[in-house]
C-alpha cells in the first residue's frame, strides 16, 4: 500500500516483535502511532523513549485492545492473537477502516507488500497475504538488481520533469 501517512493517526493493536517491524516504517512515515497492548517488546518501548517524537510519534497504551481505540485512526495494524485481531477487524470494519491483521488473512482488509526503497523509488511486492514469505524472496533479488547509480537516475529524472512541469509538457 502507498498511504501517505505522515501527521496521520495509525492504531496498532500488539506489540511483539512481528508489531516491532510494523511499527518502526510508520514512525518513519511520518505517522502519529498508538501501539495498544497489555505487553510491549523492549524494541517498540524504546522507540517511545527514542527519536521517534521528532519524527511522526509513538504513543504506547499498555491495556487490552477496545473497540473505540479505532477512532480517529486513518488506518490500523492488528498484529495481536487471532481472537484480537478478529475484534480489531470487527470495530474498523464498523468505521470503514482498512486493517493489516498480521499472518491473518481472514481479519485482514488491507495486504502490506515487501518493500524496496533506494534513493526515492519504492517498490511493494504482494502475493496477497498468502506468501509473505516469498514477497521477502523477490526484495531481497530486486534490492541486488537496482543499479548502483539509482539516485543520479532519480536526479536527472527530477530536474526534467521539472523542465516539463515549467513548461506545460503533459
Amino acid at each position: 500500500m502507498f498511504l501517505k501517512l505522515e501527521g496521520r493517526r495509525v492504531l496498532v493493536v500488539g506489540a511483539g516483535p512481528v508489531a516491532a517491524g510494523k511499527v518502526r516504517p510508520l514512525v518513519d512515515a511520518g505517522a502519529r502511532v498508538t501501539v495498544v497492548a497489555p505487553d510491549v517488546v523492549d524494541e517498540i518501548a524504546a522507540m517511545e523513549a527514542g527519536e521517534t517524537r521528532e519524527l511522526g510519534g509513538l504513543t504506547i497504551v499498555r491495556r487490552p485492545f477496545e473497540p473505540g481505540d479505532v477512532d480517529g485512526a486513518w488506518y490500523v495494524v492488528a498484529a495481536a492473537p487471532p481472537d484480537v485481531n478478529r475484534a480489531v477487524a470487527r470495530a474498523a470494519e464498523a468505521r470503514c477502516l482498512f486493517v493489516n491483521a498480521v499472518d491473518d488473512l481472514e481479519s485482514a482488509s488491507a495486504y502490506a507488500g515487501a518493500i524496496v526503497q533506494n534513493a526515492g523509488v519504492t517498490i511493494a511486492l504482494s502475493t496477497d497475504g498468502e506468501a509473505p514469505a516469498l514477497a521477502g524472496l523477490m526484495r531481497e533479488a530486486l534490492e541486488v538488481l537496482l543499479p548502483e547509480e539509482l539516485d543520479r537516475w532519480m536526479a536527472c529524472a527530477h530536474e526534467a520533469r521539472r523542465g516539463w512541469l515549467a513548461q506545460g509538457v503533459p
